[in-house]
C-alpha cells in the first residue's frame, strides 16, 4: 500500500499526539507500506509557523521526515494536471495538492479531515 500522510497526521506523529490512534500508528510503521509526505505539508507548516498558528517549522519537518524514512513528494506536472481537474468542493489549497498527489501516486490519504472524503480519494482514518 502507498500512504500519503495529511499535514495534521505528520504533526500528530511528530508530537506523539494521542489523536493518532494505535491502528494508524501500526499502519505507518508497517514496513510493507510506502509512507509518503507531500512537500506541501512542510510548506503549509512554514506558512502557519510564520503567522503564529504552529510552533513547528516546515524546514525542521523535512529533516525529521528524512530521518524517519518517509518519502517526500515534490510537485510535478502530473500533480498540477490532477489538481486543475479537481472540483472546488472546499478552499484549502494544501489539501487540493495532497488529493491530486494521492490520485497520481495511487495512494491512500491518512487524514481526520472529512472534507477530503468528498473528493473520492481513498482515505484511512487516524483512530
Amino acid at each position: 500500500m502507498r500512504l500519503l500522510l495529511d499535514t495534521h497526521v505528520l504533526i500528530w506523529w511528530l508530537r506523539d499526539d494521542p489523536r493518532l490512534g494505535a491502528k494508524a500508528r501500526r499502519i505507518i510503521a508497517d514496513p510493507r507500506v510506502r509512507v509518503m509526505a507531500s512537500i506541501a505539508s512542510p510548506w503549509e507548516m512554514s506558512v502557519k509557523c510564520r503567522i503564529g498558528k504552529l510552533t513547528e517549522r516546515g524546514a525542521d519537518m523535512l529533516e525529521w521526515l528524512d530521518g524517519q524514512g518517509v518519502a517526500t513528494l515534490p510537485i510535478r506536472a502530473a500533480d498540477l494536471h490532477a489538481l486543475e481537474a479537481l472540483p472546488l468542493l472546499h478552499r484549502d489549497p494544501f489539501d487540493h495538492l495532497l488529493i491530486a498527489q494521492a490520485q497520481v501516486e495511487d495512494a491512500r490519504i491518512m487524514t481526520d479531515d472529512g472534507l477530503i472524503l468528498r473528493y473520492g480519494v481513498p482515505c484511512i482514518g487516524v483512530s
